[in-house]
């Protein structure tokens, strides 16, 4: 029998395959009036950033792991053409296209596309130069006539950690919280119903649901053991139908712990929180040293959760609930106040591990990185002076798909 495409129990193991987006077009696409309502703080230089990405590439290959990439995955779940056409249409609809006259448009402008080309134009987004015919029909297209898009980029495609997240054998498709992240899932979706090696995988939970979760808040930290954070991102009914469906005795773990962090954008997700480096070696931010509340969710009786409270330090309730004796906290600018808040704007502790005790960081972050090789940590450096202007790091650029065991 196969061995499923999907198995990730830890944040640390020997990474295998992982999941990645090239920056493509869609950085193009950005423009000042747009990008604060497109979650970005600054306009990436293109060329630069596919050149970083490309070298953060090879470092992960150069480690053993096979990079497969989103782009490629969507194209080769579009089996056929019926299936190539409905997901037209769910593109369309998705992106607030309205009307036959409109939508047919659109799908026609499709139609002729190779499957990848197709999926890197969706993800790109649309001008209304691209379009033959697409002039002002109503009132509305009076009114939006400013506005040079039929339908926007989607820029953040490259942070690939949070529209799915893998966990055990199975995947969890997100409600992301933001509405102009929300069609990010489409391409999650056909890959994990339509895809040839990935339709079989157990869906954790879907987009359908009624409240976000985001996979910067999921941290598999153990093969019994999950962190989730209630975040600005991740609400607790997510948390709990996630824990439900985690905690049956198919599924293998026995506790999701529910953090809640600060609801603010320097906390955005739990990976700008702490991250695992090793087994007992953790990066923090530096301003998460005081007591947190933490929720425990463990399989009661009859099906319901068993959730219990505690509270106390992040080394404190890491040491009791993965059963290690000691946590060492690695603060993110090695405790400078000055050196902390500028390589956390870069996300110095969002790094990503590639085995135990071996991250992959961002070269600029020169002080947490040579903290972490104090602390025995192999720190492999990827430049970043275009990919971090989306403000995400490493671990926000990864999914995995296939670790070994610790």
């Amino acid at each position: 029998m196969n061995p499923s495409p999907i198995q990730v129990r830890s944040e640390i193991g020997p990474l295998r395959r992982v999941l990645l987006h090239r920056p493509g077009q869609e950085l193009e696409n950005l423009m000042p009036d747009t990008i604060q309502r497109l979650l970005f703080d600054d306009i990436p230089y293109l060329k630069l950033a596919q050149e970083e990405h490309d070298q953060f590439c090879q470092v992960l290959r150069d480690c053993g792991a096979e990079v497969v990439y989103l782009e490629d995955l969507a194209a080769e779940s579009l089996t056929d053409e019926a299936v190539k056409r409905q997901f037209i249409l769910d593109y369309i609809r998705q992106a607030g296209i309205h009307g036959e006259k409109r939508t047919g448009m659109i799908a026609d402008y499709f139609a002729g596309m190779s499957s990848k080309n197709m999926v890197l134009k969706m993800m790109a987004g649309i001008r209304k130069s691209e379009v033959r015919g697409y002039g002002r029909k109503n009132l509305t297209d009076y009114l939006d006539d400013y506005y040079p898009f039929v339908i926007d980029p989607m820029p953040n495609l490259y942070f690939t950690r949070d529209p799915f997240a893998c966990i055990g054998d199975g995947v969890t498709i997100h409600r992301m919280f933001s509405h102009t992240r929300r069609r990010e899932t489409l391409f999650a979706r056909y890959i994990f119903q339509h895809h040839p090696e990935y339709s079989r995988i157990p869906l954790l939970y879907s987009p359908d649901e009624e409240h976000p979760i985001e996979g910067g808040d999921i941290l598999v930290l153990s093969p019994q053991v999950i962190a989730v954070g209630i975040s600005q991102r991740t609400h607790p009914v997510a948390i709990e139908l996630l824990a439900k469906r985690l905690l049956q005795e198919a599924a293998g773990f026995r506790q999701v712990l529910a953090i809640d962090i600060p609801k603010a954008r320097s906390f955005m997700h739990l990976d700008t929180v702490f991250t695992m480096v090793d087994t007992d070696k953790f990066t923090v931010h530096p301003n998460i040293s005081r007591e947190l509340r933490l929720f425990v969710l463990e399989r009661g009786e009859h099906g319901r959760l068993a959730i219990s409270e505690e509270h106390g330090t992040l080394e404190e309730l890491l040491r009791e609930h993965l059963d290690l004796d000691k946590v060492t906290l690695i603060p993110c600018g090695g405790g400078s106040p000055i050196d902390a808040a500028r390589e956390q704007w870069n996300d110095g502790s969002n790094t990503f591990a590639v085995a135990p005790g071996k991250v992959i960081a961002y070269n600029r972050n020169h002080t947490t990185n040579r903290v972490l090789e104090d602390h025995g940590v192999q720190v492999l450096t990827i430049p970043s002076s275009e990919l971090a202007r989306g403000r995400g790091g490493p671990r926000c650029m990864t999914m995995p798909l296939r670790r070994d065991p610790v």
